[in-house]
């Protein structure tokens, strides 16, 4: 269950992440929701490893979005032609 969770929460910070990042990016839904899937997971991880914060929470869910950020402008400007 805890996969599926993280699928819906990665959709959603996801999703924000990319109104939130200006400019254009390049990629599809599916990156969308792996990358923000990532970012809710690295995010959750770390927060939890250096005591910052417990899951779920709102904290932890603001890193994920910036951390979903990260990972969308990484990877648009990887994709960048």
């Amino acid at each position: 269950m805890s996969i599926l969770w993280y699928l819906l929460v990665g959709a959603v910070v996801g999703i924000i992440a990319r109104i939130l990042l200006p400019g254009r990016q390049r990629l599809g839904w599916f990156m969308t929701v792996i990358l923000g899937a990532v970012g809710a997971f690295l995010a959750g991880l770390l927060g939890q490893y250096l005591g910052w914060y417990t899951f779920p929470s709102w904290l932890s869910f603001g890193a994920a979005i910036v951390v979903a950020m990260i990972l969308i402008g990484l990877y648009s400007a990887s994709k960048v032609r």
